[in-house]
């Protein structure tokens, strides 16, 4: 029997991560296809205080990466996060679901009674169960980023939708 903690993460990464390659590459097309700077898209934020669209990736790629590389008992892969383009928020994708697809089920076995530790040794230390890390921190932050991304295009003019955003299940 496969672990409950590996099928509620790594299928759940892999599917919006694949959906997100797919939504940024329609707003590559549509920067091109538009006459429009892709920085316009690229550095766009909802509001002033807010990360840029490409910060919403590049935290969502590391918020897959922690959250399968945790669970599976691992080290959490590090990026350098210099992403300039929709092709190297591609690449960082293809090498988050590179990194995931490389994880095999039976890592994840027992990861619900782990300690996950984040922020270890500053003020803003906690400790979780692996379960709790799961569904109380690490799926709602990767959604948010995820989410606020498909928010920021489709505000923008890309023509997509909650299809487009689930992806393929």
């Amino acid at each position: 029997m496969t672990s409950p903690m590996y099928t509620h993460s790594v299928p759940v990464l892999k599917q919006m991560l694949t959906a997100l390659k797919s939504i940024l590459a329609r707003a590559d097309a549509h920067v091109a296809a538009k006459s429009i700077e892709p920085e316009a898209l690229l550095r766009a934020r909802l509001f002033p205080d807010m990360f840029p669209l490409i910060k919403q990736v590049q935290i969502a790629a590391d918020f897959a990466r922690g959250i399968a590389a945790r669970l599976a008992g691992v080290e959490v892969p590090v990026f350098e996060g210099k992403e300039q383009s929709f092709a190297d928020l591609d690449a960082l994708l293809d090498q988050t679901l590179a990194f995931i697809d490389g994880l095999a089920a039976e890592q994840f076995e027992g990861s619900e009674v782990k300690e996950v530790v984040l922020r270890p040794g500053t003020a803003k230390e906690k400790r979780l169960s692996g379960q709790a890390y799961l569904s109380n921190y690490g799926l709602p932050q990767f959604f948010f980023h995820v989410t606020t991304t498909y928010a920021l295009l489709r505000h923008n003019g890309l023509d997509i939708g909650k299809r487009d955003f689930m992806g393929s299940y």
